[in-house]
């Protein structure tokens, strides 16, 4: 597992853990306990994963993520840390790499950010640069549904197109703000947003943003 993947798939576990299985997630309907289900199969179960993104394979989805969060909790959380089987694509660098560390940097503020005592998480500026290295590559995808044409930007003056379209609403923050943000966040996420209020107001009610 790659140094950045390897740290946040550890962080989540700890904190998975230490919230316990009936913890709040700001994933809609889903304790602590689900949502580990969900990391577990997403990396072990590519037979029922699928369903993540074709509508055709959910039904088997969620008989699948409901066997494994009916599992106990502690055997979840083991899962997660000792991390993908050998013949799962999440074993190979690139792929865990590319696709986890942001899934859990994502799920990891699932969590915290659902507890009413959390702080902000500084992030050293490298992982800020592998997030938003991660963001521009995928940003026409996560915006590709949003009501309103969407340019995220960071406070240095970089930016990603992820929505073309009129009106234009420009958010501005740093990397992982900014990646919360387009992945449906909206709610939590540490970001500036300009651009025409009844726009503003659409984009932060959708719930297209993301995968």
């Amino acid at each position: 597992m790659s140094t950045h993947a390897k740290r946040e798939r550890l962080l989540l576990a700890d904190l998975l853990e230490a919230e316990g299985p009936e913890a709040a997630t700001l994933c809609e309907g889903w304790k602590t306990r689900d949502l580990a289900a969900h990391v577990v199969v997403r990396e072990r179960r590519a037979d029922a994963a699928g369903g993540l993104l074709i509508k055709q394979l959910a039904g088997r989805l969620e008989r699948v993520q409901a066997e494994f969060a009916a599992k106990p909790y502690e055997e979840l959380i083991q899962l997660i840390r000792t991390g993908p089987p050998r013949f799962s694509p999440f074993a190979l660098k690139q792929v865990d790499e590319a696709s986890n560390a942001v899934e859990f940097y994502i799920h990891t503020e699932d969590v915290r950010r659902a507890q009413p005592d959390w702080t902000p998480r500084e992030l050293d500026p490298v992982f800020s640069d592998a997030l938003w290295s991660r963001l521009e590559r995928t940003a026409r995808l996560v915006g590709r549904k949003s009501p309103v044409g969407l340019v995220l930007r960071r406070p240095d003056g970089r930016t990603a197109v992820a929505h073309r379209g009129t009106p234009v609403v420009t958010v501005t923050g740093e990397p992982s703000e900014l990646l919360l943000f387009a992945f449906g966040r909206q709610q939590v996420a540490d970001v500036g947003l300009d651009g025409d209020k009844e726009a503003i107001a659409a984009l932060h009610e959708t719930k297209q943003l993301g995968l």
